[in-house]
């Protein structure tokens, strides 16, 4: 990479953390919400509902607005709309106030991932290691973000920590306005031919029209678009049912095992001490080497056949994953193996959607992309609810299995039936 390219890359990887960060400080925040605003988990489960709703169904609008405007004005938007709903968190009187703010969030973050992964995608000629960089920053706000939130409520009020989060939103946004996205780098020999062209409009089209959307979804069908759509919908599954009662599944299976005792019995942090979260946020932070790992792979081979690959893995993990209690080491294993498995899914996934979309309609469909994920991928957390309910962690490690093996045959249609765009 050149030092454009880099600048671009750390632009972009440091905004997709800022993303994750607010997005997971705000179960952190809900502890306090619940007795601040007088009102009930329910309650605040619905409005916290309403604002990570809004971050999945926006990503179709976000896509469309990245297609006609360009990805950094809509990065910077993003950017100062996370500062403002979080500075307006930070003043809310009541839970009325609360609610729109976390509303606000929803809208402003729904346009990251198609704004931040159609510039890198358009602008890196090593599309695959920046992808993996730009995961490595999102799981980094995902570990480290919540961790840094929690630490700061131990000493201030949480007022002052939702204004705090607000700081590093700026400081990204104002080196953003340094880096230069004018250079592109071209998917295929009429893109390159377009340069002229696009330089004079940033590369986008400059209106917003349900003509033009319907062109441009027609054009992504044509190409075989619905197969990729297919794959990153069960990637999202995967990603959601696994994730969600992940902490209480590591804390049942590693206090069945090992008898840890960090904090005297005695003490008041005794009861909020559980080991499972602890693991839970390493099996996050290996995600960092599988984002790497991702990227590479991406750069090495076609991306489509390593989702092939990696989904496999993943299906063979899951169906080790129960097995594996039987003993620590075991367990710890296959645990962090399924860290890296399911986070090196992220750069491939990222790779083949650019892969499989023209140029001037990739906005979209990285707007559709995260519709599936976030959207259609949400139904994981239901589903792994009422998996857990009527039976147990083995039958839900069986249909984890049964979702990465679906994966592995859609990575499978889209390369034998899906048209390559670049």
């Amino acid at each position: 990479m050149d030092s454009a390219e880099r600048r671009i890359v750390a632009f972009t990887a440091g905004s997709h953390g800022l993303v994750h960060t607010y997005e997971l400080s705000i179960p952190i925040l809900l502890t306090v919400w619940v007795a601040e605003f007088s009102t009930t988990a329910a309650v605040l489960g619905l409005v916290v509902t309403l604002g990570y709703g809004l971050f999945g169904v926006g990503a179709l609008p976000g896509g469309i607005l990245v297609d006609r405007f360009g990805s950094k004005p809509l990065i910077l938007a993003c950017l100062g709309g996370m500062a403002g709903s979080f500075l307006l968190v930070s003043v809310a009187p009541n839970l009325l106030t609360l609610a729109v703010a976390i509303a606000v969030w929803g809208v402003t973050a729904s346009v990251y991932h198609p704004a931040g992964l159609s510039l890198l995608s358009k602008s890196v000629a090593q599309r695959g290691t920046a992808l993996g960089y730009h995961g490595i920053g999102g799981n980094l706000g995902i570990a480290l973000g919540p961790l840094a939130t929690a630490l700061l409520l131990l000493a201030f009020d949480w007022r002052i920590v939702a204004a705090a989060l607000t700081v590093p939103a700026v400081v990204v946004a104002a080196y953003g306005l340094t880096v230069d996205v004018g250079v592109t780098a071209p998917d295929t020999e009429e893109d390159a031919d377009a340069a002229t062209d696009a330089d004079a409009t940033g590369g986008t089209k400059g209106e917003i029209s349900l003509s033009n959307i319907a062109d441009d979804t027609r054009v992504l069908i044509a190409g075989g678009f619905l197969i990729v759509f297919a794959f990153v919908t069960f990637s999202g599954l995967y990603y959601r049912t696994f994730l969600t009662f992940l902490p209480d599944l590591l804390g049942d299976a590693i206090g069945g095992l090992i008898d840890v005792q960090l904090i005297d019995p005695d003490s008041p942090y005794a009861e909020e001490f559980d080991v499972g979260r602890y693991l839970y946020v390493a099996v996050l932070m290996v995600g960092v080497p599988g984002q790497y790992l991702g990227g590479r792979i991406a750069d090495r081979m076609r991306p489509e056949r390593g989702l092939l690959v990696v989904m496999s893995v993943l299906a063979v993990l899951a169906l080790l994953f129960v097995p594996a209690g039987e003993s620590t080491a075991t367990f710890l294993a296959v645990s962090l193996l399924l860290g890296v498995a399911l986070f090196t899914v992220q750069p491939l996934s990222q790779a083949t959607v650019a892969a499989y979309s023209p140029s001037e309609a990739r906005g979209i469909s990285f707007g559709y992309t995260y519709l599936g994920i976030f959207g259609v991928g949400s139904l994981g957390a239901a589903l792994a609810g009422a998996v857990l309910t009527r039976a147990g962690p083995r039958e839900l490690f069986f249909v984890l299995a049964g979702i990465a093996a679906l994966g592995a045959l859609s990575a499978a249609a889209v390369a034998r039936f899906a048209i390559r765009q670049d």
